[in-house]
Formats: C-alpha cells, structure tokens, sequence
C-alpha cells in the first residue's frame, strides 16, 4: 500500500510539473489570413498539431488577421511580446530592410514549392531568415507557402507583351517593381477589395493567391481568363516567435517546433495543389473561363525582367546584397538560374 502511494504521489507531481510547463507555453500566433480563409485553417491545424507533439507542453492559439494588431504590425509585437508569434509573409516589413522583400518574394525565382523550401532548409535561406530577424527579437522557425500563385485577368494574357498597360493590383515592394518594368500598370489594394475592384472595372487583373482560394471565392466570375500554372509569385510565409521565448525552451521542443512546421509545409503545399487540380478540372468545364498556361519562352522572359528588379533591390542595403548572393548561389548550383 505505501508503494502505490509513493507511486501515486510521483505520478500526481510529475503532472502537476508538466501542467506548469505546459502554462509557460501557452502561445499566441496571430496569422496574416482572415478567419474561414483555406490558409488560415490550415494554420489552425499546425497549431493543433503543436500541441499533440508536444504533448500538451506547448500549445497555440492561432488569431485571425487583425484581431491584435495589423498584419504590417506582428514583427514589432512579437518583438515586444504583445503576440508570442506570427504566421505571415515576411514581404510585410519590406520598409524595415529591402533584404525582407527579396528573401520573401523573389519574383520569378522558383517553379514549385519544393524549390523555396529547399533554399529554406539546405540552401542557407534559414540562417539568413536569423540573420535578419533577431536584430529585431525574432527567431525564424521555419517557413511554408501556400504555392506558386495563378494569376487573375479579365483579359487574355498569353506572354510578357499583354501585360504592358494592364491596369493590374500587386502589393508594394518587388512584385510591383517587376510587373511596373514589364509594362504593367500596378497599383497596391488590399487583398479584401480584389473582387469589387475587378467586377468594376477598377482593375483588370490581379496578384492574389493560389487558383483553388480565387475559385472558390468568384474571381473567376468576374475575371475569366486566369493564368495556371502561375509564372510570378510564390510568398515566404515564416513561423517566427519571440525570440526570448524561444531561448527558454529546451531543446527537445525546439527541435519539435521545427519539425512541426517542416510537416505544416508539407501539409499546407500539398493540400492547395491538390485543390488546384480539382479547381482547374471545373473551371475548364466552364464556357466562361479560359485558363491561359504561359510558355517556357514567355516565363523565361518575365523572369529576366524579374532578375534586373533582384538586382535593384540588392542594392539598397547590406543585407539584401547578402540575400541576393545566397539566393542566386543556390539557384544556380541547382540549376534554375537559367540565363
């Protein structure tokens, strides 16, 4: 009898331990996606999964858009532990460094998924992600991205040529740059006003999202002549936290964190292309829309134009000098920076 009770009293306090250390990681992420957004339930599933491998050590709250701060405000609020973290494109704080709008966006740069991930995890682009953020009390866990974007138009575009004079939405920083040198018209809406400003004629095209969000959303009512597979835009989203945070936890659920978000871009890069295949089979089904697939010739020439704006941004500060030579090194080691 008195064993069990020594066991018990064991059991009882190692629970007790694990549920305090459980409540000094009870994070808040705060996503750049809106509540009901495919991106952002996927966000919510990792947050779930956290949990489950952590085993009840870590858990996370995962916050829609806005609902502590604005999306261009999470790095300055992780930094002051407002949020413990963010799920966000790093293209966001573009004004901080030019370095954050070439790592987190370099337009023309990569054809799939596994491309940005592989300079991610072996190409140098996690220690650079670090390098940047720790400066300001961040630490980069990993990074995912929903894919290669398609691309929106009310009008046929079948190369570089139909995009001089497009009245076109695009986001500051080096998407706008590229599209204004390929002779585009961009101007900057947030992603909320996208279809009234293409069903009014505000705008004739878009940079937007993956082709399966803006199918289901109507785009392709209002502008039916997409471009898929997408020949621009793949966005870095980066799992970062509070850099103190992450320094007061062991190694073993660092070590998880990491691997959780590894299997969050799995999750998340699979999951929208699955989704675009079966978007794409019912949107060619519809006599209204017409699915433009660009050549390898008209990609190439677009990320030409691209290259010149990599260079241009390089030259704004230090550290985007150093990203512009990590990224283009471990392009052209792996054979995708084709002249």
């Amino acid at each position: 009898m008195k064993l069990i009770q020594t066991i018990t009293a064991a059991v009882l306090a190692a629970c007790t331990a694990t549920a305090g250390f459980a409540a000094d990681y009870a994070l808040r992420f705060q996503s750049s996606d809106p509540s009901g957004n495919p991106n952002f339930e996927l966000k919510q599933a990792w947050a779930e999964n956290v949990a489950a491998m952590t085993n009840g050590r870590v858990t996370v709250e995962m916050l829609p858009v806005g609902s502590i701060v604005q999306h261009t405000e999470t790095q300055d609020a992780v930094a002051a532990g407002i949020i413990d973290g963010h799920i966000t494109d790093t293209s966001y704080f573009s004004g901080k460094d030019a370095a954050f709008s070439l790592i987190a966006n370099p337009v023309g740069a990569y054809g799939s998924p596994s491309e940005m991930l592989n300079f991610i995890e072996y190409g140098g682009g996690k220690q650079l992600m670090n390098e940047l953020l720790n400066p300001y009390g961040l630490q980069f866990i990993g990074a995912t991205t929903p894919g290669l974007e398609a691309f929106i138009s009310k009008v046929p575009l079948n190369g570089v040529d139909d995009l001089k004079g497009l009245k076109m939405r695009a986001p500051e920083g080096l998407v706008q740059n590229v599209f204004l040198a390929a002779g585009a018209a961009p101007v900057n809406l947030p992603g909320s006003e996208v279809f009234t400003s293409l069903d009014k004629g505000v705008i004739d095209a878009a940079d937007y999202t993956v082709f399966s969000t803006n199918h289901q959303q109507g785009m392709h009512d209002v502008a039916g002549h997409p471009v898929y597979p997408g020949f621009h835009s793949m966005p870095l989203v980066e799992v970062s936290i509070n850099k103190g945070t992450w320094d007061s936890m062991p190694a073993d659920l660092q070590a998880i964190l990491e691997m959780s978000v590894r299997d969050f871009a799995r999750n998340m890069t699979s999951q929208l292309a699955m989704r675009d295949a079966v978007a794409v089979a019912a949107a060619n089904t519809n006599p209204d829309i017409t699915v433009h697939n660009w050549s390898a010739a008209e990609r190439a020439k677009f990320r030409a134009i691209a290259k010149s704006q990599w260079v241009a941004i390089a030259e704004k500060s230090d550290n985007a000098q150093r990203v512009y030579d990590v990224l283009t090194a471990y392009l052209s080691e792996q054979g995708l920076l084709a002249e």
